[in-house]
């Protein structure tokens, strides 16, 4: 048995030629080393020689490393390509050997991924690989779930359509808002291109691209009126745990968001400069914040905890402690995230500017904090005298 071997920077080809190819083939090895110093000089070189030489007849075993792990593909004329991932080089290189002698004994005619019936199957790979190395992917894990709980899951990607995708659109439109419809259509949508751009298997086109979005409604404007701060000031003063009052005060004197203050540790809190350095935020930058002179009175006054963290509370703890002071105080449909809307209006109606405003809340596009600036007429009144 004929086998050749080309490494091409992090990859390698290995192919063999079906029967009445072996002519094709010794032209097409000497055409390939001739070919090698002008290769190595660009990796899309892999995708085009490989489709060529399946589209010739012969079959391809192509190997590829990405991060720790390894992809193989093999390739054969008239069907798709058939993709798997493995830890180790070696266990990638016995799975080809063992499909391409299935394919020699007439033991495999084609290519399928009999791995990847359902679409549940192919999120339950996105959520392990991709969604498992974003940050934040707790809360895209958490919808994952909720898709793969649902009966459209279960449907075989052979059989996926864009009947389904508008029937769960509907069904979930009943359920949840618009924004999280669109969230999780385009969850699903990322992980089919993934599926079939990197993993191989087999599909025509994305059929979530087919069906039609549902339209978010605008982004909130629910503001805190003197009477409902006092009242949830107040309220977060009576909670058993006394870190609630300072958290709910420094998101509104800072703008920053729930994430940002749960992760702020002491370390990153210079006192004597009145900034807070956040290392890693929501859009993947750097930030430094200022911290007004009440924010850094209240920072003083508080005890460092043995974890390093300003707020030793997890998301789960304080979504609980938010909706049992809101229910003390009477307060109906207040986000923990409307303080940071709370915190943006207010740093307008002390005339900062949109850069101002930006520098201290992190938004890279200053489109977003037009629904920001929903200022209280009452005060814009006193502005013009």
């Amino acid at each position: 048995m004929l086998w050749l071997q080309v490494p091409v920077i992090a990859r390698s080809w290995r192919f063999k030629p079906s029967s009445g190819h072996h002519s094709l083939y010794s032209l097409f090895s000497d055409l390939v080393y001739l070919s090698l110093p002008y290769l190595k000089l660009s990796v899309h070189c892999y995708s085009t020689v490989g489709t060529l030489l399946a589209q010739l007849g012969i079959i391809m075993a192509a190997f590829r490393k990405r991060k720790d792990k390894w992809h193989v593909q093999i390739r054969k004329s008239g069907t798709a390509p058939l993709t798997k991932t493995f830890t180790h080089k070696k266990d990638a290189q016995q799975w080809a050997n063992e499909i391409e002698r299935k394919i020699d004994q007439g033991l495999i005619l084609e290519l399928s991924h009999p791995d990847y019936e359902t679409l549940s199957q192919i999120l339950e790979r996105y959520k392990n690989e991709i969604t498992i190395s974003k940050r934040g992917g707790h809360i895209e894990a958490y919808r994952l779930a909720k898709i793969m709980r649902d009966p459209i899951a279960d449907i075989k990607l052979s059989q996926l359509s864009a009947m389904h995708i508008a029937d769960y659109r509907d069904r979930r439109l009943k359920e949840v808002s618009a924004c999280s419809v669109v969230k999780e259509m385009t969850l699903i949508s990322l992980s089919l291109d993934i599926a079939r751009k990197e993993w191989g298997v087999p599909m025509h086109s994305n059929v979530v691209r087919d069906v039609k979005k549902p339209q978010p409604k605008r982004g909130r404007e629910r503001r805190l009126s003197e009477q409902e701060h006092t009242l949830l000031l107040r309220s977060c003063s009576k909670s058993k745990n006394h870190w609630l009052t300072p958290l709910v005060t420094i998101a509104i004197e800072t703008g920053m968001r729930r994430g940002e203050l749960l992760s702020l540790s002491w370390e990153d809190v210079d006192l004597d400069l009145r900034v807070a350095h956040l290392d890693m935020t929501k859009n993947g930058s750097k930030r430094d914040v200022p911290l007004s002179s009440e924010a850094i009175n209240l920072l003083r006054s508080l005890p460092h905890d043995i974890s390093g963290k300003v707020f030793p509370l997890t998301a789960a703890s304080l979504r609980g402690l938010w909706n049992r002071a809101c229910r003390r105080a009477g307060i109906t449909d207040l986000h923990f995230h409307d303080l940071r809307h709370e915190a943006t209006s207010r740093f307008f109606e002390k005339g900062l500017n949109v850069m101002e405003v930006a520098t201290i809340t992190g938004h890279k596009d200053l489109r977003m904090l037009q629904r920001y600036t929903h200022l209280r007429a009452e005060d814009l009144a006193k502005k013009l005298g």
